[in-house]
């Protein structure tokens, strides 16, 4: 189906006040103006201008005509925060009844311990021994098979795939990437001057044959992959792929970085692809799922060659992590804590993700049956922009595709977080994102 002249002009200006290139306060040409440059009826010009005023791009102000706004404070909300009365599907925060108290426990059980005074003095960059053993004990369980020297401790699992980058890659090298992948992952990126090769998805995950010719075309020196439990798309890939996966990367001499921040989430998953290809995988993982957010523990396990280049960044990054939340959150480890609060979330998710389904009814969504996350292609002739700011207005915060995309043209879509919504108002909320999501098709 064609898309309408006056769309693809909304898109065209959407673009130039995006990028910059029509800046903030700029006026932009009038109604007649523009329908005279771009050949269309005055009425048209007046729907092209309606529609990005809908977008939040652009401001009418009367009698002097028509200005960009200034996204800064726009995408702030949008994409990066959520206001206090808002119901929050831009953000996951899982809880389950009973967080707050386990830690309230566990500081009355540590300030109890013998060992308090220790740890307020500086330790161990990669962390402490006793924390790093937690860890690996808790990998086993998790399917991973790895020795306490192959583990370094970080500050969430952010922090973990900022020292992987930072102790792997050289600012210019290529990254493959999937088209839609963690946005955190393309801020850092960009922050660290590499280039991002998006690979196309297939319904199970990364499209190996798609990686496989970007390796024969180009030098490429990294994968950056999420293979169980994908964010946003939920996939996990099969042990067959991962298989191919590792012999491509052997084969090029890829070095892999393994997100598994949501693994968790999936019971008796295929082997991680850092016990598959152990000598080139990095894994990253953290307990801000799992347990919660605020708690900014993460771990990251590397061949054992690259673990002082992973130290050294920890120390120039954070110089350790803090002493007392290791503590708190390896002893949690070591009690069964965790694992208790991961089988109560597994089960949290699969509740809202059922609640989610009936409440989006026909509308197609793509996810895992247990995530905390619900993605929604839309059709070509609605407006992600308008929906989100429409949902705004009712209090509801989503997000688009666009910070997870690594594509120059961002797909139509939108990414449901459902894991901090109170279960009460979930399935209102997720409603309120269908009648948006229906009514923009029918404009």
């Amino acid at each position: 189906m064609r898309t309408p002249k006056y769309k693809r002009l909304v898109d065209a200006l959407a673009a130039q006040i995006r990028s910059g290139r029509r800046p903030a306060g700029s006026r932009l040409p009038t109604h007649r103006e523009l329908a005279t440059a771009e050949g269309i009826a005055l009425v048209t010009a007046s729907r092209v201008y309606a529609e990005l005023a809908a977008m939040g791009l652009v401001s009418n102000e009367q009698g002097r005509g028509t200005f960009v706004r200034d996204l800064s404070a726009a995408y702030e909300f949008d994409q990066l925060s959520v206001a206090v009365d808002a119901i929050d599907l831009l953000f996951n925060s899982p809880s389950v009844p009973g967080q707050a108290d386990l830690l309230r426990k566990a500081l009355r059980d540590l300030a109890a311990a013998g060992d308090l005074e220790s740890l307020l003095r500086y330790q161990p960059h990669r962390g402490r021994v006793q924390d790093r053993e937690a860890v690996a004990q808790h990998l086993l369980r998790r399917g991973l098979s790895v020795g306490r020297e192959r583990v370094l401790m970080v500050n969430g699992a952010q922090h973990g795939l900022a020292v992987a980058a930072m102790a792997l890659f050289q600012p210019g090298d290529v990254i493959a990437v999937d088209a839609i992948t963690y946005p955190g992952m393309v801020v850092l990126a960009h922050t660290l001057r590499l280039e991002l090769a998006p690979l196309p998805a297939s319904d199970t995950g990364v499209d190996l044959d798609a990686l496989d010719q970007l390796c024969r075309r180009r030098r490429v020196r990294g994968l950056y992959v999420i293979p169980t439990v994908h964010n946003p798309l939920g996939w996990v890939l099969p042990a067959e792929a991962r298989e191919r996966l590792v012999a491509i990367a052997r084969r090029y001499e890829l070095a892999v970085v393994e997100d598994a921040s949501y693994a968790y989430l999936a019971e008796d998953p295929p082997p991680p692809l850092a016990m598959l290809a152990p000598e080139r995988t990095v894994y990253v993982s953290g307990l801000s799922k799992s347990v919660a957010t605020g708690l900014r523990i993460g771990h990251v396990v590397a061949p054992e060659p690259l673990v002082p280049a992973i130290e050294r960044v920890i120390m120039a990054t954070t110089w350790q992590t803090p002493g007392v939340t290791a503590a708190i959150a390896c002893r949690w480890l070591e009690d069964g804590t965790v694992d208790r609060l991961e089988v109560q979330k597994r089960a949290d998710a699969r509740e809202r993700q059922a609640i989610t389904l009936a409440a989006l009814g026909g509308l197609p969504s793509i996810g895992h049956p247990s995530s905390y996350v619900r993605w929604l292609p839309l059709p070509p002739d609605t407006r992600p922009d308008r929906i989100v700011a429409a949902l705004a207005r009712r209090r509801v915060a989503v997000s688009t595709a666009a910070p997870y995309a690594t594509t120059p043209v961002v797909p139509q879509a939108l990414r449901l977080a459902i894991g901090s919504v109170p279960l009460a108002e979930l399935e209102n909320a997720v409603q309120a994102v269908r009648e948006e999501v229906e009514q923009d098709g029918n404009r």
